[in-house]
C-alpha cells in the first residue's frame, strides 16, 4: 500500500498523525507517550470511524482465507495480552466491541453498556499496532486506505 493521507484535509491528518503516535507508543510500550496520543486521538472527530476501517483491512489482509471464531478470539487474546503487562486498565470487552465492530457483526443497541469515544480511542490503538506488526507493512498505508474507503462510501450515500 503506498498511497498517502498526507494529503486530506486537516482533521484527517490530525486522526492519522494521533493514530501513528497512538500505535507507535503501543508498539514500544510507552504509557505516557501512550496516554498522551491517545488524548489527542479522543479529541479527533471520527477517529473511531477511520480506526475501525483500518482493523477491518488489517484483519482482511492478516487472514486472506476469511474469518472464524477462534480467529477472532485469537486476536483478541494476543492484543489483551500484550498490553495487560503495561496497560493494566486494557478492557477486553472494548477490544471484543472494536473487533465485531470492525467486521459489521456488533449493533450498539444490543449492548447494556457500549464503549464511549474515549474507550475506543484507547483500545483501538492497541489493535492496531498488534495487527500491523502482524501484517508486516507500516501503518499509513493502511490509514489511506481507511480514509480512502470512507470517502468512497461517504460518496455513495
Amino acid at each position: 500500500m503506498s498511497v498517502t493521507w498526507r494529503h486530506l484535509p486537516a482533521p484527517a491528518r490530525e486522526i492519522a498523525v494521533a493514530a501513528g503516535e497512538a500505535v507507535a507508543a503501543a508498539q514500544q510500550r510507552d504509557p505516557t507517550a501512550y496516554a498522551a496520543a491517545v488524548e489527542r486521538l479522543t479529541g479527533a472527530d471520527r477517529s473511531g470511524l477511520v480506526l475501525g476501517a483500518a482493523v477491518r483491512l488489517l484483519m482482511e489482509e492478516t487472514h486472506p482465507d476469511g474469518l472464524d471464531g477462534n480467529d477472532v478470539r485469537q486476536v483478541l487474546e494476543t492484543c489483551v495480552r500484550s498490553a495487560a503487562g503495561w496497560l493494566p486498565e486494557i478492557d477486553p470487552h472494548v477490544v471484543l466491541v472494536l473487533l465485531a465492530g470492525a467486521l459489521g457483526v456488533y449493533d450498539p443497541g444490543d449492548d447494556d453498556n457500549p464503549p464511549g469515544p474515549e474507550a475506543i480511542a484507547r483500545h483501538a490503538p492497541l489493535l492496531v499496532a498488534d495487527l500491523v506488526s502482524a501484517a508486516g507493512r507500516p501503518l499509513d498505508g493502511y490509514l489511506a486506505a481507511a480514509f480512502a474507503e470512507i470517502e468512497r462510501t461517504e460518496r455513495q450515500d
